[in-house]
């Protein structure tokens, strides 16, 4: 099913879906999620929990953020909380904080339409939404809502769930539909192609094939979108724990060319570098499982790799020099260039250009040169990024072997390993300076 244009606000009639009919449990939602809803609710405010936490805890995934949506406008919200806090200027929110936990809250927001002049509802030229404060009733709020799973509220009043929409219907069949003229609703906002992607990985759900065909004609459409925001969204795609299904699905929607356009010109060309991506993402994804950290900067190293590499090359044939000193001024030349597409804060691409480039350092295995590499900031994440390399095919297994063996050895043992241990090893006694004489003509 493909859902139409907005019907008028008059013929909008929710699927009321009451407490005995739906598996959500306010024993299973945030206490301060709860604080919110009833003080609003008390105040004589409507006040819902929506979005993906509705749709998650439908599915009996444990969300961990829970998103309010009320009748009151941000200032009469932030009258009510003395811990609120009002941000944004694309969208006017309210964050209600409760120590490390923050509950945003935001006012229900109204449809105005393209031919429609409103200061506080704001377009470019092709139809993506700059600015959406025009406040409005929840029958108008759904339809700003993009998918139909993320467009379900429940309501602290009865504790049902209101779905306007077929969303309960679609959570069911585990598909994911955009809510009004898919290309439409695209090209109001292109990161919903992103945020599809993100969804079907996720929750396992297939994307309608109307979806797909309005995602098919607006791929480029990511181009308009401030590279910060892209950043934000590659983090939640990348970082919770489905990165290799989402690689598959960037990658058949041809998403993947627009935010890292030389990584995916090198993945036509190199099998052996598909292969030391795909091991990353599943090393990521483990990771995450395992409830162990993960930080964007290793996995931005990979998808640099062989591009940085390839730079590496052609300099080195130019100009000659080091393969260290090469790769790291690859690594910061490419890393400059995605920052027009992606903006990468610069906590993740200096160590990322420090771990690419000493991957060279690895082939220094004898010593005291090979010993220091141990004692370098990124030893541990370029480590890691040797033994992925080594698990592709792309690095030698015995030199990852050793690597690893050194790390368990003594002091004593290292030396040897590093063969700096002997007869000709240098004294590790300091020296006392030698006392300078005074020439024989000075008293």
């Amino acid at each position: 099913m493909t859902l139409k244009n907005e019907p008028p606000t008059s013929e909008i009639l929710p699927q009321i879906i009451p407490r005995a009919e739906h598996n959500i449990s306010r024993d299973d939602i945030s206490k301060n999620a709860l604080k919110v809803l009833y003080r609003l609710h008390n105040a004589g405010y409507q006040a819902f929990l929506v979005g993906g936490c509705v749709r998650d805890e439908l599915l009996e995934l444990h969300p961990k953020d829970f998103d309010v949506a009320t009748n009151a406008h941000p200032e009469e919200i932030k009258a009510l909380f003395g811990n609120c806090r009002l941000i944004g200027r694309r969208f006017r929110l309210a964050h209600v904080r409760f120590g490390q936990e923050v509950i945003e809250v935001a006012t229900f927001r109204a449809s105005v339409g393209e031919e429609e002049d409103h200061a506080d509802a704001v377009q470019d030229t092709h139809g993506r939404i700059l600015r959406d404060n025009v406040y409005g009733t929840i029958e108008e709020d759904v339809w700003r809502r993009d998918f139909t799973c993320n467009a379900l509220y429940y309501n602290i009043a009865d504790f049902s769930v209101w779905d306007y929409v077929g969303g309960v219907e679609h959570i069911r069949q585990r598909r994911l539909v955009l809510i009004g003229d898919p290309e439409r609703r695209l090209r109001e906002d292109p990161v919903r192609m992103l945020r599809a992607v993100r969804f079907a990985a996720k929750l396992d759900f297939t994307v309608d094939p109307a979806v797909e065909q309005a995602m098919h004609d607006c791929v480029g459409r990511l181009a308009s979108v401030p590279p910060a925001r892209l950043f934000d969204e590659f983090l939640k795609m990348f970082q919770g724990g489905h990165a290799e299904r989402t690689f598959e699905l960037l990658w058949h929607y041809r998403l993947f060319d627009q935010l890292f356009p030389e990584t995916a010109r090198e993945l036509d060309r190199s099998e052996s570098f598909g292969r030391f991506v795909k091991s990353a993402l599943v090393n990521t994804d483990r990771r995450v499982a395992e409830g162990k950290s993960v930080t964007p900067m290793f996995l931005l190293g990979v998808f640099f790799w062989e591009p940085v590499r390839i730079r590496a090359s052609k300099m080195l044939d130019d100009e000659g020099g080091s393969e260290t000193h090469a790769l790291a001024v690859a690594a910061f030349d490419l890393s400059g260039a995605q920052q027009r597409i992606l903006s990468i804060p610069k906590r993740f691409t200096g160590p990322m250009r420090e771990m690419l480039a000493l991957q060279p350092r690895f082939e220094v295995m004898r010593g005291r040169r090979g010993l220091g590499l141990l004692e370098h900031r990124r030893f541990r994440a370029a480590y890691d990024f040797l033994m992925l390399r080594a698990e592709a095919g792309d690095a030698d297994e015995q030199t990852a072997k050793f690597w690893t063996d050194v790390q368990l050895q003594s002091a004593e043992e290292r030396e040897k390993s590093f063969e700096i241990s002997g007869p000709g090893r240098k004294s590790s006694k300091k020296r006392k300076p030698r006392r300078r004489r005074r020439p024989a003509n000075q008293p």
